[in-house]
């Protein structure tokens, strides 16, 4: 069976106001490029019109501009999940223009399995390589694609010539079979191959195939600066005490990283941390410091769901994709992020915070509460399920105007039930078998930002009530208030609630 070859626009027409899209790929990695961008400006023109045309959306995780941004700009979005990141969508969604709802990344792919969004109409899917039975080998995020492919009735095709046909044994697309017929993932290894390194999709659902010819267009993070180099040494401070006090094996574990430039400093840090072993990696996400890992021989295998890295390293990949073969795979979303293997294997989870509060509870999404920065992603996943579970954030933004260890966080997402250590550029707070009370000394003393600790104390004295966790409610938020008032944390007076 042959497909036909369509033009962006002739791909664009087939989407319609309220169409159920699925997208292929994982951070921008795998998500479409080129259709995207026809689909806005067919938005923008029946805008204009005065006619109204949304889609709704689910992916693997965030995407790119090329995707998120384009579309959000259109305001061509009307439903959105199960992560994003991009500026102009989070615009959309904090003015309700577009309808976030934010899911744990492993969970996405079997909701969508049992109908619980509804029909899913159309689909862009991302590939490097292509059959006429509709065998095909995807791009370098792998996210939902193959859910998306059971489910959806029409199928577009972005076959990427920019990898060049290259990609072929890098997957590991597996399937499992839903409740109450689903045995275990026989993961037992982060290099454990247990599916196929193609995606079989129907042919009859093809409508036809639109080329492109683009890398991801990932940026490269910003150059590491004393804070985040200062964290990333901490976190490897406490992982070499770990291993010093048997509370690791001596072969170590598989590490988690989330994205951002915190989590690349940790990375990085890793890199001098020779007393750590050379590791491997169960992660949903592959970053520029983790290539570098292993070409140095520290990161002796990754598994994950994407290769989020930047266009130079990509085509460094790519060049040399013998090697990496040989060090990593490349698996749908909901098998590098499940609870089962994760906690199986006994991953060490790494994540970053927006904010902590002084008892242990982590805000990675919301600012001030309200605002919708990117979403949970994958952090839940591994936090909740981790052999060790540790989030990190600078501790003060904003030139000491935000303290970002505060007395009750704005919004919850990861509660202390799930954090062991919280990590900033001050220290390490260990909160393994302590008491709300012996980890608010502990987050303070040791996470907290010197010009903040006081205040922070003066906090802890208020409460005449007493309780395990001794919050004066009426004050739990005035870091928060004051920040929206004042623009600066440090002006909150307690006398007032004395």
């Amino acid at each position: 069976m042959s497909f036909p070859i369509l033009t962006p626009e002739e791909a664009a027409d087939l989407f319609y106001d309220g169409a159920n899209c699925g997208f292929s790929g994982f951070t921008a990695p795998g998500s479409p490029k080129v259709v995207t961008q026809a689909i806005a400006k067919k938005a923008e023109r029946l805008h204009e019109e005065g006619k109204p045309f949304k889609i709704n959306i689910i992916t693997g995780a965030s995407t790119s501009d090329l995707c998120d941004g384009v579309l959000a700009r259109a305001n061509a979005i009307g439903k959105r999940t199960p992560y994003q990141n991009h500026p102009d969508l989070r615009k959309r969604i904090n003015s309700h223009d577009a309808h976030y709802f934010d899911l744990h990344l492993s969970e996405a792919a079997q909701k969508l399995r049992y109908g619980f969004f509804g029909d899913l109409d159309l689909a862009i899917i991302e590939v490097s390589d292509i059959q006429p039975d509709g065998t095909a080998v995807v791009g370098t995020g792998v996210g939902n694609v193959a859910t998306i492919a059971k489910m959806a009735k029409r199928i577009v095709i972005e076959l990427n010539e920019k990898l060049r046909h290259a990609l072929y044994g890098l997957h590991d697309i597996y399937l499992p079979l839903d409740p109450p017929n689903r045995g275990e993932i026989p993961i037992f290894k982060a290099s454990d191959r247990i599916g196929s390194p193609v995606l079989k999709i129907d042919p009859s659902k093809i409508v036809g195939i639109v080329k492109s010819d683009n890398y991801e267009g990932v940026k490269p993070f910003t150059p590491l600066d004393d804070t985040t180099k200062q964290i990333g040494a901490n976190v490897c401070t406490f992982l070499i005490n770990e291993l010093r006090a048997g509370r690791l094996p001596k072969s170590f574990l598989p590490l988690q990283s989330g994205v951002g430039n915190v989590a690349n400093a940790v990375l990085y840090g890793l890199a001098d941390a020779k007393e750590i072993p050379p590791f491997e990696m169960y992660t949903e996400v592959i970053q520029d410091a983790v290539i570098e890992l292993m070409k140095q021989g520290r990161c002796k295998f990754g598994s994950t769901c994407s290769l989020t890295v930047s266009n130079e390293v990509e085509d460094e990949v790519i060049s040399n994709i013998d090697f990496f073969k040989q060090h990593l795979v490349l698996r749908p979303s909901e098998i590098s992020n499940s609870p089962e293997v994760i906690r199986r294997l006994g991953v060490i989870a790494m994540n970053t915070a927006l904010e902590a509060d002084i008892f242990g509870n982590i805000n990675s999404t919301h600012v001030t509460g309200t605002r919708m920065m990117n979403g949970i992603g994958g952090s839940g996943d591994f936090t909740r399920n981790a052999y060790v579970s540790i989030f990190s954030c600078p501790s003060i933004t904003k030139e000491g105007k935000i303290s970002n260890i505060v007395p009750m966080v704005s919004h919850v997402d990861h509660t202390e039930h799930s954090v062991d250590v919280i990590v900033t550029d001050q220290g390490i707070a260990d909160l393994r078998g302590l008491d709300p009370v012996e980890r608010a000394h502990v987050i303070i003393e040791n996470c907290a930002h010197p010009i903040y600790r006081p205040i922070l104390r003066d906090y802890l004295k208020l409460s005449t009530r007493g309780g395990q966790t001794p919050h004066t409610l009426e004050a739990s938020l005035a870091f928060h208030t004051e920040f929206l008032k004042s623009g600066d944390m440090r002006n909150v007076d307690w006398a007032r609630f004395a």
